[in-house]
């Protein structure tokens, strides 16, 4: 938890572990869950610590209250920065890596969107590798409305996630849409109640856990390498892949599984 010198500044990212499942809430709901930079730079200790930390198989996130986040916040900033290019260029550096630990994570990512999202919420909510949001839940862009151009790798990572023409809709435009229309575009996995969402979101992120996790980090290194690399350079990484992927521990007990025709049971090494 980050801790302020004034609480009713106070920024909150609490971190649960439970069979595998580590879950990451926002309980800010007195600023409708923004994400400072204090907070924004402990998410992203987190996601790069989780790669290689074997007690964390998979990864849920979620945010307390009805917003699930509107964006992002100053944190423990000492003010507004001089109005100069340069210093401009960084402002948003906490949530840039944020983000691209986000991304960059071997272990898989579930969200559960409790409600209203904004701004760079949209980054925390849909690098998540599966999404669930509730039914009727507002998304609005927010930046151009703003006069804000779109910041902290948002403009690398919506393109991959929302189909082009709807990601101009709403980052040009400036229009909320529901989660029930991003659904629609296939921008979210399942669309639910209320009362569904975090047991929705907690069967699929330990569903997740009980896989081999190895295999899903490699999976998903190759997923998000493919979009920036060649056909013959996939191809060479997928085999090196290959070969990694059958010296884990979980490699070894599905061959043996099949031998003996039994259902593996994975442990993630």
């Amino acid at each position: 938890m980050a801790s302020t010198e004034d609480e009713s500044d106070q920024e909150a990212l609490r971190i649960e572990l439970a069979d595998g499942v580590a879950t990451l809430t926002l309980d800010f709901p007195s600023k409708r869950n923004a994400i400072g930079n204090d907070t924004a730079l402990e998410y992203a200790e987190f996601f790069r610590a989780a790669t290689t930390n074997p007690a964390v198989r998979s990864i849920l996130v979620t945010s307390t209250g009805a917003d699930f986040s509107v964006g992002g916040g100053a944190g423990r900033n000492p003010g507004p920065l001089p109005r100069t290019a340069i210093d401009y260029r960084f402002v948003s550096r906490p949530h840039i890596e944020m983000f691209r630990a986000m991304w960059e994570t071997e272990k898989p990512v579930v969200s559960a969107v409790n409600g209203a999202v904004a701004g760079v919420g949209w980054l925390l909510a849909l690098l998540a590798d599966l999404v669930v949001a509730v039914k009727g839940s507002r998304w609005t862009h927010v930046f151009v409305s703003r006069a804000m151009i779109p910041h902290a790798g948002d403009a690398f990572y919506l393109p991959r996630i929302i189909p082009f023409h709807r990601l101009n809709e709403i980052a040009l435009l400036g229009d909320a849409v529901t989660a029930d229309t991003l659904s629609q575009w296939g921008v979210i996995n399942r669309l639910v109640e209320p009362d569904e969402l975090l047991p929705t979101a907690l069967d699929l992120a330990r569903r997740l856990a009980r896989q081999p996790t190895r295999s899903l980090g490699l999976a998903k290194r190759h997923y998000r390498r493919s979009l920036e690399a060649d056909w013959a350079t996939m191809l060479r990484e997928e085999m090196a892949g290959q070969a990694l992927n059958w010296t884990t521990a979980d490699g070894a007990e599905m061959a043996k599984a099949m031998a003996e025709g039994r259902k593996p049971v994975f442990t993630g090494e």
